[in-house]
């Protein structure tokens, strides 16, 4: 390979040693979990774990009706059936104790890092750059979402086959062999892997062509057949998580509705900030609201960003475009994050921590050879201390900062009391999940205390929400709920119905059919759940089991049982429709029937057994 300042070279007479490159990768990989290890103590939060894990039917079954559902159906608007059998093997030895989720993320992610550290020694053969670059990665504060938040876990896994697939790519270029290779189908298999634990893993042949050039200075013909299959692998999943996305509603939040020129002034606003935030990582937050519209349009200054992209852009192509480690670095990052610009809005925040978590590579990248040139033999003792003494003084810096921001995500309450600390205006879904949570503590506290101030917590933080965003549903049902507790029924009516008038979903229906049930308009109440069902039939469990009761109370035991049968499909795990179902069993005389559904629901943890009832059934049979 030719050689000159901008290409690989050695940096140092200890670059080929293997035993020293094993001390870097033990020394990275205990640096990490010393910063990191605070994730463990963690707890689950309500921002998609219970979506994910707590919730989901897919991840309670490894048997092979369990598996087939997980690789068959898309979770949370996406579809990575990969990430979905980790938390189903999790979920198979730890259920719902977070330990072995957290674990499993910060393993994973000392293992990301040190294949980023493999691909950059083995691109550049300068340890100290791979050195550098992976322990940036490993203790950057911005990269302690997918670690310390059980839900992130589809980045640590995409990143880990996306990575080990460049280094598959990176010894297939260099065999001398003719044709494809072992190495080009470990490439090309690691890539499909890749794809099934996060579909934004479509960016890999660009890379592999950056690879290429890095290489070798230039982009060839063959270098754009040999990728066929990745263009084509890429095209095929992109085009089904748009589809699967577009499905879910996931690409029609209305509060994101901003036009093509908004948008554009959005994107390179989330561009520039995940810049800034590379450099100075301070006010991170798990949700990123977008900004605040006056007279339905953007501030002005917002413009401004595009225009100062279109600087950094030149400024690079006019001093650095000769130089093969800033293309690459930098098309690296921006082949990784443009997808995440929101140029097509996915979901409701403009940006996230977690998507800097494979794109940042590529700048790190660039510090690392900085750093690294400080150390090659001509170099004199001065300047490498001076160099180490900033790195360690940096790196150790991120670190502490990535200890802290941990303890951030230990709970719901950590998480968005401090997001709400760092943007104190707030947002509606920031406001509306802390009052969530204070919701749920309040809702199960046992000590009146306790429950008066969950409750006026939940109440205000609800009510704020409601106030502020008068059109958006989620704070009318929780003040539905609150009202209903303290029995005042004509508020709790009015926000029932307000929450359906401005979204008539399933939810909605069931809960008003709850109260409807407690005041005993169990007519109305059926209604209210046949409309909850008629909505979404494949997941209102609750509607089911409720309109199930009230049938069976009224003595209409065919069309109990019908209910019970339903609620049993949607949640095979619970224990609550059997029981149900077995008085209506014991109402037509079908006894043996009735003990095997109570024996059923025992077996699945329901705890609520009339042991009267259950040993005068045992008495019959």
């Amino acid at each position: 390979m030719e050689q000159n300042s901008f290409i690989p070279v050695k940096d140092g007479k200890f670059a080929g040693s293997r035993p020293v490159l094993i001390m870097m990768m033990a020394a990275i990989a205990v640096l990490t979990f010393l910063f990191l290890y605070p994730c463990l103590n963690n707890k689950f939060t309500n921002w998609d774990d219970p979506s994910y894990i707590i919730q989901n039917d897919l991840v309670k079954s490894l048997s092979a009706s369990g598996l087939k559902h997980i690789f068959t159906t898309p979770s949370m608007g996406n579809y990575h059936p990969i990430t979905i059998l980790l938390y189903a093997v999790e979920y198979h030895f730890a259920q719902l104790e977070p330990g072995l989720y957290h674990f499993d993320s910060l393993l994973l992610h000392i293992i990301v890092t040190l294949l980023v550290f493999w691909l950059v020694n083995l691109l550049t053969r300068r340890p100290i750059a791979a050195m550098v670059t992976a322990l940036l990665f490993a203790l950057h504060p911005m990269h302690v979402e997918p670690v310390a938040w059980v839900s992130g876990r589809k980045e640590l896994l995409y990143s880990f086959f996306y990575l080990l697939s460049c280094i598959s790519y990176v010894k297939f270029i260099r065999t001398k062999e003719a044709g494809l290779n072992k190495w080009y189908w470990a490439c090309l298999g690691l890539f499909v892997c890749s794809l099934l634990s996060k579909p934004i893993a479509v960016t890999l042949p660009l890379v592999l062509l950056l690879i290429d050039f890095f290489e070798n200075g230039q982009i060839t013909k063959k270098d754009l057949t040999s990728k066929i299959a990745h263009f084509f692998l890429a095209v095929c999943f992109g085009a089904a998580a748009y589809y699967i996305q577009s499905q879910s509603g996931a690409l029609n939040v209305s509060s994101v509705n901003f036009g093509f020129l908004d948008r554009i002034a959005l994107s390179a606003y989330a561009f520039f900030s995940y810049l800034e935030k590379l450099i100075w990582p301070a006010r991170l937050c798990n949700f990123y609201a977008y900004p605040a519209r006056f007279n339905g349009s953007l501030p002005s200054w917002y413009f401004l960003y595009p225009l100062a992209i279109v600087a950094i852009v030149l400024v690079v192509y006019r001093y650095f475009r000769q130089n093969r480690v800033v293309v690459f670095g930098g098309l690296f990052f921006l082949v990784n994050i443009v997808l995440l610009l929101q140029l097509i809005p996915v979901g409701e925040a403009i940006m996230a921590d977690r998507y800097t978590y494979l794109s940042y590579i590529g700048l790190f990248f660039v510090a690392g050879w900085l750093v690294s040139i400080a150390f090659e033999d001509e170099k004199s003792s001065t300047i490498r201390i001076a160099v180490g003494g900033l790195s360690v003084v940096i790196i150790a810096g991120l670190g502490f900062m990535s200890k802290n921001r941990c303890r951030i995500w230990y709970d719901s309450v950590t998480l968005w009391r401090d997001n709400l600390k760092q943007v104190p205006i707030g947002s509606q879904v920031v406001i509306d999940n802390l009052g969530a949570i204070y919701f749920d503590m309040w809702y199960n506290a046992k000590d009146k205390q306790e429950r008066h101030k969950y409750f006026d917590s939940a109440y205000y933080l609800l009510r704020t929400s409601a106030e502020m965003w008068p059109d958006v549903v989620t704070p009318y049902q929780g003040l539905g709920m609150l009202y209903y507790s303290k029995k005042d029924f004509t508020s709790a009516s009015l926000c029932f119905q307000k929450a359906l008038q401005l979204n008539p979903t399933s939810e909605g229906y069931s809960n008003f059919g709850n109260f409807l049930e407690y005041l005993g308009k169990t007519d109305t109440a059926v209604m209210q759940y046949s409309k909850a069902i008629e909505l979404n039939p494949g997941g209102a469990y609750s509607a089911f089991i409720n309109r199930g009761k009230i049938y069976r109370r009224n003595n209409h035991w065919a069309a109990a049982m019908k209910d019970f049968g339903e609620a049993i499909k949607i949640n095979p795990t619970s224990g609550e429709p059997y029981y149900e179902r077995s008085f209506c069993d014991t109402a037509i005389g079908l006894f043996p029937n009735a003990i095997h559904d109570i024996e059923i629901a025992l077996a699945k943890g329901y705890n609520r057994i009339d042991s009267n009832y259950y040993n005068l059934l045992k008495g019959k049979k």
